[in-house]
């Protein structure tokens, strides 16, 4: 099969195309014939060098959606069950997405029944159920104002249209760095974009629900715009930041929550195929905003990596 093979940490020149075995089944796995991957800040950070768990050589990519070309679980993954797969230490721990098949345990194999696209599809998985699952966290069924702390990236845009599914009436703040971007925000249903300069999102504004993809650079911040008996989401890392320096607990607003969200603990077939319910539901637009083969997935981390980079960018094998 062809592979994205990454031999030492580098820029998107190291992501190489490769002839390599295709995996054969093992007890308790399943083979994936991959139909589409998302590209992942993750993904872009181990292929620097800065995930140090990761050992190379390795295939990359922590989701995939496809069809199931060999299974040892025929009752609930029979050969040709359209599936997606997230986390569970694809492309890290084991080889991940970026390839023409892939060899996934079976529990972290999600059937899946949906008439969406092929690269509709391959841009939900770790992207949606994040922002669906930070959403759930964040208590989106009680609050009346959302801040999506780093709209523009792939998970802050399905947060903000998930949200607009999910409670018409919510008021949604969606911050980002670039002034130009405020009119696709606008279009995806973000209500007041705002600019996020210096570390400070620039508002007066308080909200009850917030979603930080930013991560531990903005959190801060975050929480001193955060309601009384709000809740914050702490889910990404986009400011490349992991800790917060003199953290002090006393900084969350008295009776307001500070949680996480991990796709890859929450993930189910249940709750997967809940959240994509609500995406065909209420046709929510998930269309990549841009799409490339699998000899191009070097170009396509740089497309993620650009200043201009909105929404979610898929590769389709």
């Amino acid at each position: 099969m062809k592979a994205i093979v990454i031999e030492q940490a580098g820029g998107p020149e190291a992501l190489k195309l490769k002839e390599v075995p295709t995996p054969k089944v093992k007890p308790g796995w399943s083979l994936v014939r991959v139909k589409g991957f998302g590209i992942n800040h993750s993904e872009i950070y181990t292929r620097k060098g800065e995930s140090p768990t990761v050992k190379f050589p390795r295939i990359l990519g922590i989701e995939c959606v496809g069809e199931v070309a060999d299974t040892t679980e025929s009752d609930r993954l029979p050969v040709g069950q359209k599936v997606v797969s997230i986390m569970g230490g694809m492309g890290r721990e084991f080889d991940g997405g970026y390839a023409e098949y892939a060899l996934l345990p079976n529990e972290q194999i999600y059937p899946v029944n949906t008439k969406l696209s092929w690269p509709e599809l391959a841009a939900i998985p770790e992207t949606y159920f994040t922002a669906y699952g930070s959403l759930k966290n964040a208590h989106i069924d009680t609050a009346k104002s959302l801040l999506v702390r780093g709209a523009t990236s792939g998970v802050g845009s399905a947060a903000i249209k998930l949200a607009k599914a999910m409670d018409p009436s919510i008021t949604i703040t969606g911050s980002t760095r670039h002034e130009e971007k405020f009119d696709k925000l606008r279009a995806i249903g973000c209500d007041k974009p705002v600019l996020d300069k210096d570390g400070k999102v620039q508002t007066e504004d308080h909200f009850d629900a917030i979603i930080e993809l930013v991560g531990s650079a903005t959190l801060n911040d975050s929480l001193s715009h955060l309601n009384q008996f709000g809740y914050c989401c702490l889910t990404g890392g986009l400011g490349d930041q992991w800790t917060v320096p003199n953290f002090s607990a006393f900084v969350i607003p008295n009776g307001a929550s500070l949680t996480t969200f991990g796709s890859g603990i929450a993930s189910n077939d249940s709750a997967f195929n809940d959240m994509l319910n609500l995406i065909e539901t209420h046709h929510i637009d998930v269309k990549p905003t841009q799409t490339f083969d699998l000899a191009h997935t070097g170009d396509a981390q740089a497309a993620l990596e650009a200043s201009d980079s909105f929404g979610k960018v898929v590769v389709l094998p």
